[in-house]
């Protein structure tokens, strides 16, 4: 079975075939992601917080993501592999092709991923220009948790919301091959979706965008405290961790996840 790749998304995308991304930090992990279908496997900072026990996804560094994304690209023979760039890993332009060189040469991700909107056009061109896959993040920007000032819906009201569509277009237009938007309204997300070529993938962001994602802890229900409200425990009910994967990837796949519940007006 050939690996998925930017391509393989894009072509997703035009055909309406909605797809399903999880977070992975391991090998094992990873390989359950890659049978059950998962389409991009993506090797997320988040894993300071679920995975190191932090407060924020801040203190991770690109030594971490590094390795956690090398034992990731291990248990994965299908599904994509995505690595974030930690925060200050990007500060300038050339920081960011070093960490996202690095990433890929030494953690075998075949994309990075970075958030900020027109702040960061400079340095997505820069990375696409070079070759290197970059995935965009916009919406609620975890590593900008103190500035934003906690972890709330973004892009409410018609002046944020026409700025993050214009975020978007010109991240599209600087080169990103993907685009994750976290954590807005779903009328938004539709209309980004339906704007942009490139895929646009959700989390927190309603059923309209053209693929899925989920923190791996979240959906199996292990996140200690309260799981975010766009999330679901697929655990409960279906016997184990393989089945709980399966039945997120169909239930993404057929368009009754996320549902309303977890969507924000």
């Amino acid at each position: 079975m050939s690996r998925v790749n930017v391509a393989t998304l894009r072509k997703m995308k035009e055909a309406g075939e909605r797809f399903a991304a999880l977070t992975a930090y391991d090998a094992s992990f990873a390989h359950l992601l890659d049978e059950a279908g998962v389409a991009l496997a993506l090797v997320g900072d988040s894993l300071g917080m679920v995975v190191q026990g932090r407060e924020s996804t801040v203190p991770v560094s690109l030594e971490e993501m590094i390795y956690h994304t090398r034992l990731v690209r291990r248990g994965c023979e299908r599904a994509m592999v995505v690595a974030d760039l930690p925060f200050m890993s990007y500060a300038t332009v050339e920081q960011a092709m070093h960490s996202a060189a690095r990433l890929m040469k030494e953690g075998g991700a075949q994309m990075v991923k970075l958030e900020g909107g027109a702040v960061m056009v400079e340095t997505v061109r820069a990375l696409a220009q070079r070759g290197l896959p970059v995935c965009a993040h916009l919406g609620l920007l975890p590593q900008s948790v103190h500035k934003l000032g906690g972890y709330r819906v973004q892009g409410r009201g018609s002046e944020a919301a026409e700025a993050m569509l214009a975020d978007a277009l010109a991240m599209e237009q600087a080169g990103a091959d993907l685009l994750v938007l976290e954590c807005i309204p779903r009328q938004l997300a539709r209309r980004i979706s339906e704007a942009l070529s490139i895929p646009v993938i959700g989390i927190g962001a309603g059923p309209d965008t053209d693929g899925q994602v989920l923190v791996l802890y979240d959906m199996l229900g292990i996140t200690p405290g309260k799981r975010p409200s766009f999330s679901h425990d697929f655990l409960a009910g279906t016997g184990s961790v393989a089945a709980a994967i399966v039945a997120y990837v169909q239930q993404v796949k057929n368009g009754t996840f996320p549902a309303d519940e977890h969507a924000f007006d």
